[in-house]
């Protein structure tokens, strides 16, 4: 027997009586602004599934908890940390609580901290950062199942399910502008350092791919270097770089998928009397503090993560109230120039 047929949702609500989830949600909450047919064909199809809001049902015309469930992978992590900071800066403005559990990069401690939150009857759920969304469609039946009893919030994803909302970057634009940046400078021999192969990583690959095919110049797949130290190592970073050096590997530019790798590479050129941005230039990815930390100050892409958490808020509030949403809002990310491009 599956989970489904166990426990009716809004998911099967929706489903059955052919609306969205924001119009059964209205329903429940007893909004006025639902045509009347619409409201007695939603409350027919509630009774025929014998379906029963839970005691925190707002169409029972009782208080939610008023507290959203947040998932991070790492807390450690500058960005990650920064964007549960926003989030939650936001939901106390709106007088919400929040309940944040630090998963790792495990998936099944993904489900079960997933899982764990939709016991403690969370109103709704935010996962922050690319790494939640799984290359496999059974990789995210977590998020669907989860999706079948309470609004999912990505951020910095896109996943098309029915109850998920996604507010993202649109990295393969960002990594190509940057691409673009380096390739009309003069580079010809780009090095591409990234330390994740989530959706964000693999869009950002994306857009610098495809600025190399826009420009009609070839490339190595030796250009694209993972690398497997710790976004805090970076003299481990620094010793990773200097490996591809010392095997004869020779570049005039570095991108990397976040502003330590870039910091790594700076530190490399140094090392080596390498002039920046004459004899190499380099471009980071998030804006973060280290890049004005460095001399000379590092180029970065800024992805907009403050405006992507107030709308991510912003959004939610909106679908718990029973409003109608866009279930993606995509950002352009913006190169913000310095001296090392």
């Amino acid at each position: 027997m599956s989970d489904r047929s166990k426990k009716i949702t809004i998911y099967d609500i929706s489903e059955k009586s052919g609306v969205s989830i924001a119009t059964v949600s209205r329903v429940l909450n007893g909004a006025k602004n639902v045509n009347p047919d619409t409201r007695e064909r939603v409350e027919a199809v509630m009774s025929e599934m014998g379906y029963k809001p839970n005691a925190f049902a707002r169409g029972l015309g009782l208080d939610t908890m008023k507290t959203i469930g947040i998932l991070c992978a790492d807390s450690s992590d500058t960005y990650l940390a920064k964007a549960v900071y926003f989030i939650e800066e936001q939901l106390r403005r709106n007088n919400y609580d929040s309940l944040l559990c630090c998963t790792g990069y495990e998936s099944s401690n993904k489900k079960k901290a997933l899982d764990l939150l939709i016991s403690k009857k969370v109103d709704a759920a935010i996962l922050v950062g690319s790494n939640f969304l799984e290359p496999s469609r059974q990789g995210n039946k977590y998020i669907r199942n989860a999706a079948a009893s309470v609004p999912i919030m990505l951020l910095n994803a896109f996943y098309d399910y029915p109850n998920v909302y996604s507010v993202y970057c649109d990295d393969a634009g960002a990594m190509e502008q940057a691409t673009d940046l380096l390739l009309d400078s003069g580079c010809r021999n780009i090095l591409y350092l990234y330390d994740s192969r989530s959706y964000s990583g693999q869009q950002k690959i994306a857009g610098f791919t495809r600025s190399y095919g826009k420009h009609k110049i070839d490339f190595s797949p030796d250009q694209l270097q993972f690398c497997p130290c710790g976004r805090e190592d970076i003299a481990g970073s620094i010793e990773f770089i200097t490996s591809l050096w010392d095997k004869g590997m020779r570049f005039d530019g570095v991108l990397a998928s976040e502003d330590a790798l870039a910091v790594a590479a700076l530190k490399f050129a140094s090392a080596h009397d390498l002039a920046v941005p004459d004899d190499i230039r380099i471009i980071g990815y998030n804006n973060s503090f280290l890049a004005t930390m460095t001399i000379p100050e590092l180029t970065s892409v800024d992805n907009k993560l403050q405006p992507m958490c107030r709308q991510l808020v912003d959004t939610l509030l909106n679908v718990l109230s029973g409003h109608e949403m866009p279930v993606r809002s995509e950002y352009s990310g913006e190169i913000i120039s310095r001296e090392t491009a």
